[in-house]
Formats: structure tokens, sequence, C-alpha cells
């Protein structure tokens, strides 16, 4: 729960900011028993969970819902987290991904442990599963050790979506070993996004990978309406919404700094800068954004965007159709991730008014592709050590 900012929990309570989290797996197999194609994720931490344990559950959840499931890899963001979980502190922001990238190695070690066509089920001669086609890991490293053999057979997909979001130097570099699916920010202009899709394949191309296997689907914010006059105010809304103190929450949450530490006109220094913790990223877009090396907190609010809508579309059908063509057009992205603003009824508006607009222009489906998430998602059944290049 975000307590960061002042050391205190109350602001979050009382204004409903991000302070209830469910158990997510519980919550993927429900929604997996009531739908038949729909893809389900959900986040789990590297830094705070063991290897064979996130293994099992995703892959079970992969299993159970033949083949849908995704799993968003994070390193966590602060403190809050650490005290929970068992530790005095959050760890050291680079040493927490060599943790992670070890982490994917056990998991998708015990994910290949058995074969596609292991399992027979031959009644007559009494054979379930070939022995031979069922591998033990015998991982020894750095920070893990699991032996295996893993428990949970491999899924009509294979094995779950492996979804990322680093956004600092380090975490692009995780990602661009692990991701399937990668979240990048919202792009400022075309442009930016161009250049920021074209870095990212090309760190993905220099590890060997093939980039066409790897989405990047940037966060986008629409506001739309009916009509523009509509949707501009509901955005004047949003603005009306906004409150600094919401910001702050959630700064302080995300950069695991706590910013009611600072004046709203004291600059950063260089070291409290250096010394971020959480989400570095966060500190990395500010600075862009701003043009300023050492940011204020008025900075952080103003640049971040947090609590408010990132460089929303805002308009009818026509223009939030318009401004998602350009950027998946223009080869900024190969897809998005939806995010809602601060009044209810983002994706039912989006689904009402915005999606009939792009299947009109052959920009979104009219049916799913196949039955499983990677079919639908453009992405191949992985082999076997598909993931050591």
């Amino acid at each position: 729960m975000p307590d960061r900012f002042g050391g205190d929990h109350a602001h979050t309570v009382q204004h409903g900011i991000r302070c209830v989290k469910m158990d997510p797996i519980a919550v993927l197999m429900t929604m997996g028993m009531a739908t038949k194609r729909l893809g389900l994720g959900a986040t789990c931490s590297t830094t705070y969970f063991e290897p064979f344990h996130v293994a099992r559950q995703f892959q079970t959840v992969d299993l159970m819902t033949n083949g849908r499931a995704a799993w968003n890899v994070v390193t966590s963001m602060n403190d809050g987290e650490a005290l929970n979980m068992g530790h005095a502190a959050h760890g050291e922001h680079d040493r927490r991904y060599d943790r992670a990238d070890e982490f994917m190695e056990v998991v998708l070690g015990h994910w290949d442990a058995w074969e596609d066509d292991a399992i027979v089920c031959d009644k007559e001669s009494g054979l379930y599963a070939h022995p031979d086609k069922v591998h033990r890991l015998d991982h020894e490293g750095e920070f893990f050790r699991s032996r295996g053999p893993f428990t949970v057979p491999r899924s009509p997909q294979g094995h779950p979506v492996v979804i990322q979001a680093g956004q600092s130097a380090r975490g692009r570099a995780f990602a661009a070993r692990w991701g399937e699916v990668v979240f990048v920010g919202t792009p400022h202009t075309l442009e930016s996004g161009q250049r920021a899709y074209k870095a990212f394949k090309d760190d993905v191309a220099a590890l060997g990978r093939d980039p066409d296997r790897v989405t990047v689907t940037p966060s986008v914010y629409t506001v739309v309406a009916d009509t523009k006059a509509e949707a501009e105010d509901k955005m004047a809304l949003n603005d009306q919404l906004f409150e600094e103190v919401d910001a702050l929450s959630l700064l302080s949450e995300v950069m695991n700094f706590d910013f009611a530490s600072k004046a709203l006109d004291e600059p950063f220094t260089d070291e409290e800068l250096d010394n971020i913790s959480g989400s570095q990223s966060m500190r990395d877009r500010v600075q862009e954004a701003s043009g300023i090396r050492n940011p204020t907190v008025r900075d952080f609010i103003k640049y971040s965007s947090r609590a408010r809508p990132r460089n929303p579309i805002v308009g009818g059908p026509k223009e939030v159709a318009d401004g998602l063509e350009a950027l998946f057009s223009g080869r900024a992205c190969d897809g998005f991730v939806l995010a809602a603003d601060n009044i209810p009824g983002t994706y039912e508006d989006f689904v009402r008014l915005v999606v009939p607009e792009l299947q009109r222009r052959g920009l979104y489906h009219k049916d799913y592709t196949g039955a499983t998430l990677r079919e639908n998602l453009g992405l191949p059944h992985p082999q076997r050590g598909d993931w050591k290049w």
C-alpha cells in the first residue's frame, strides 16, 4: 500500500489510491473460468518470491486456461514491499535486475522440463508420460538453487507469455533479453515514439533475438466521447479532479522517496537523484521532459503526469482512432496498453466508440485469431531452450 509519502497510509486509504491489491492468481483463475479467449496476465516480483513457486503458479494458470496466461515480470519498487515481505529495506536497483536475470533462467528452465509430447495417457500400456521427456533442472547459481523435476506440464501455448516494462538503462537491457510483450512509456510525439521503438528493437536484435518476436506496446490515455466537444469537457473534468497530494503519494510510492521531505520548489540534489532505488525511469522521464538536471518537487508533479492522464488523445471516435493509427502505422509501436483516466468508464467508452472505428479501418480484429494468447498476439510457440540466446 502506498505509504511512503509522509510515512503514513492515511491519505492513501482515505482517497482510495492503490490501497486495495488482491492476490492476482486467484483473480486470474476466476476470470479464466468465465472466459474462453481472453488473455490473462498478472504481475509478480522476482525480488520477493522464489522462482519455482512463481513458475508453478503461472504455468498452472496457463494449463488450466488452455494457454492464455502471461506473467508481468517486475523487480518491485519500494521499502513498503520489502517490509511486508520480511526485509529491512528495498534492494539496490541494478542488483535487483541481476537477481531477476537468474530468476528468469530458473523459471524458464523449469517451464522447459516437460517436452510438448511427454504425456501419453496410454491406458493399455499403463504409461502416463515418457520419463525421458521430463527433465530435471539442477540449477545452482549466485542467487538460487533449484533441482526439479518441475511438476506442471506444458500448456497448449508452451508456457506463459513474458511481459516486461523495464525503462531504466538496466531495465531496458532486462526487457530486451527476456520480454515478449514490452510495456513502454507514452510517447510525447510520433517522432519520439519512432526513435524509442527502433532503439528497443535494435537492442533486442543485438542480443541475437528476433525483434519480430517481441511486441512493443506503449501506454496510451484516451479521453473519448460521442463528440470532440464532449470529450474536451470530460478532459476538463479530469483536470479538475487532479490533486497535487495524490501525485505526491504516487511519486513517493514508485520512486521509493518521501516527497513530503522536500518543499515544492526545492530542487533534488545530484546525490538524491543518483540514489533513487525505486523507478529510475520516472526520474529519467521527468529530467528529459523538463530539460532540467535537478528538478524540483513541483517539476516532478508537472512532468510525471502521476494521478492524471499523460499526453492523452482527446476527441470523438475519429480523432482518437486517428491518433492511434498514426502511432501504429508510423512504426512507433506494435500495439497499446490502454490506461484508465480518473473518470469511470474508460474501457467501456473505448470499446463502444473507438473499437468500431478501428475495425472499420481494418486496424482491429473482429474475432480472435486463435485459441491461445500467443496465437492472438502473433507470437510463436516456444521451443525448449529458445530462451538461451
